[in-house]
């Protein structure tokens, strides 16, 4: 393992289980002014991870609203009620495991994780380690994809731990000096003592990115609608990604065309399924322009960020 950083290091976010609206576990419950589920993933963008993406199961259409302009990918566990978080977890996994090279995964009950703790897991160059406070290990977990394969694999009754601890690798413990790691939310007089702090460790800026003529035409929501279509084949299986309605992502689509003066997408008719759609050659080029656009436009913003601020 190089100790480089990978080029791609994704995230999961599990947050399929079912609670009440004033229970502590509630993904859209405050911390300070922001809910935890959006603390999170400030915290995972801050680390530099992407893609981030959520599995929701109960309230997933409130989450997906919640954080729609926030360019994470939404996975549903359908099955939540009947299911434990490594199944939830499974199905992050295997969304995940060809697009990355290493994975850091949390559930969405231990919300005040530092970007730094995160930073210095993805660039441990181990393939399986978690952060300790203290001699007590926290979350999240750091897996290198080749290891996603055994854990899918995995049917025993002990968990995402059992998962674990059947692999040929080693889990490594890198202490840190980071008590986020091993509070979770029925700790929570003492998040709270911690919130100034994690406030100024996700200090950063958000852009939104937009192209426009009289009005916008393309932005976050429209560049992940055209990247899942790329993957999926299907505007109604992108939509569900990003909690899009279909004859709104046929507007959007519409809309984008008409500005552009050019076909973005082409419909195959036929199939069980009735049909595929994809990117045509010029909607694809204009996607790679705007994604490299976009990531120099951050680039720059970052580092005039830290210069300035």
């Amino acid at each position: 393992m190089s100790n480089e950083k990978p080029e791609r290091t994704g995230g999961i976010i599990v947050a399929a289980g079912e609670t009440s609206a004033d229970s502590k576990s509630n993904p859209l419950l405050k911390i300070g002014s922001i809910t935890v589920i959006k603390r999170i993933v400030l915290t995972f963008q801050r680390a530099g991870i992407s893609p981030i993406v959520i599995v929701t199961g109960y309230r997933g259409e409130d989450i997906e609203y919640h954080l729609s302009d926030y360019g994470v990918i939404f996975l549903r566990n359908e099955e939540y009620e009947r299911s434990q978080m490594l199944d939830s977890a499974k199905i992050g996994f295997k969304y995940i495991k060809d697009k990355t090279d290493q994975v850091v995964f949390t559930p969405v009950n231990v919300p005040m994780v530092t970007p730094d703790t995160i930073i210095k897991l993805i660039t441990s160059g181990e393939p399986l380690i978690v952060p300790s406070y203290q001699g007590k290990a926290g979350h999240p977990l750091l897996i290198d994809n080749q290891l996603l394969p055994d854990i899918l694999s995995y049917g025993g009754s002990y968990g995402l731990r059992g998962a674990v601890q059947r692999l040929d690798v080693e889990r490594k413990l890198m202490e840190v000096e980071d008590e986020g790691i091993i509070l979770d939310m029925e700790d929570m007089d003492r998040l709270d003592d911690l919130l100034k702090e994690h406030n100024e460790n996700i200090y950063h800026p958000f852009l939104r990115i937009s192209i426009e003529k009289e009005s916008s035409f393309f932005n976050a929501r429209t560049k992940f609608l055209l990247m899942l279509i790329k993957e999926t084949h299907s505007v109604r299986d992108a939509c569900k990604h990003i909690g899009l309605s279909y004859s709104k992502a046929w507007s959007m689509l519409n809309t984008l065309e008409e500005e552009l003066g050019i076909a973005v997408v082409t419909r195959v008719h036929g199939g069980s399924n009735g049909g595929n759609t994809y990117l045509t050659r010029e909607g694809l080029k204009f996607l790679e322009n705007y994604m490299e656009f976009e990531q120099n436009v951050r680039k720059f913003a970052e580092n005039e960020f830290k210069r300035l601020f």
